[in-house]
């Protein structure tokens, strides 16, 4: 774990090793689906303090699905699956964060807006292996998105540099990337994990 802990970070920094020089994210919301939520706070604690150590600043991050981790860390940003952020708004709690929501329709990509969501995620508009066999909503979908809400819309799903030109084109605020990062441009492979 410290490896990939170390990798996540580098990739916050800009290590040339993992992006190319000088290049990194603005925003990295750390999704580790696999992971039980006690083993995916000590992973998300583990890289914000050691992000924190390399004093990196500029990148966002982003705690995915679990508020204790948000907690924990200070971050103050929490992503959540859209049937995650209703519940949770449900419930309550969510108070004095700031949330962004995966959504899969405009009417998600609304409800979510209402729901208090900073900035939503809308996918997928490529075809790509993670929703095989799925077809892609395309970019005809996110500039409904977009349209639809008043928030940052992020193209999700199939993104690469092939098609980034694309997102840019569109009225989408930018683009998320996962498989283009750990297998494209890292020469360490981590099966399972996902960024």
């Amino acid at each position: 774990m410290e490896t990939y802990i170390e990798f996540l970070a580098g990739i916050a920094a800009g290590d040339k090793s993992c992006l190319g020089k000088n290049q990194k994210p603005d925003i990295m919301i750390v999704r580790e689906k696999q992971l039980s939520e006690a083993d995916y706070v000590k992973l998300f604690v583990s890289l914000w303090q050691k992000i924190r150590e390399l004093g990196v600043r500029q990148t966002r991050i982003i705690a995915h699905s679990y508020l204790e981790a948000a907690k924990e860390t200070g971050c103050g940003w929490l992503h959540l699956p859209f049937p995650a952020l209703q519940e949770y708004q449900r419930r309550g709690g969510l108070a004095e964060i700031q949330i962004g929501a995966s959504v899969h329709s405009v009417a998600e990509a609304e409800e979510a807006q209402e729901l208090g969501a900073s900035y939503v995620t809308a996918g997928h508009i490529f075809a790509t292996d993670c929703k095989k066999g799925i077809l892609p909503r395309g970019i005809e979908f996110l500039e409904e998105v977009c349209t639809a809400v008043d928030i940052p819309v992020y193209a999700i799903g199939g993104v690469h540099e092939e098609n980034l030109s694309l997102v840019r084109e569109s009225a989408a605020s930018g683009a998320c990337m996962m498989s283009e990062y750990i297998f494209t441009r890292n020469p360490l492979h981590f099966p399972g994990i996902t960024l």
